[in-house]
């Protein structure tokens, strides 16, 4: 399941060559996260990889952010998607934060150090 998704993630990101926004599926909606975490907390590993997915958009937009010139955008973004990967595997629904607010969080640090 993993590596379908870094699969699909690489051909998506070959198939365009760019990294704007229009390249990533749309974040889920409200009703469908909130399903997606129920689902992937009680152990679902296709709402974990969609979740993941469906927030590569908001990578792309932390790493835009960044003005780097020691690293390419291609190492960020993959870099990024580690930490969002991270993220969403160690969301703990209880501490009454977004999902995007965590990953968001996580995405920063791994792309930071």
């Amino acid at each position: 399941m993993f590596l379908n998704l870094l699969n699909i993630i690489r051909d998506m990101l070959f198939f365009t060559g760019s990294y704007s926004n229009q390249v990533f599926p749309e974040p889920l909606g409200e009703k469908k996260e909130e399903e997606a975490i129920r689902k992937m907390l009680a152990g679902d590993k296709e709402a974990r990889n969609k979740l993941i997915l469906h927030n590569l958009r908001l990578v792309a937009h932390i790493v835009k952010k960044f003005d780097n010139k020691m690293y390419d955008t291609d190492d960020l973004i993959s870099i990024g998607t580690i930490g969002l990967i991270k993220g969403i595997d160690s969301y703990n629904q209880s501490r009454a934060t977004k999902i995007t607010t965590y990953a968001a969080r996580c995405i920063e640090n791994a792309t930071i150090t």
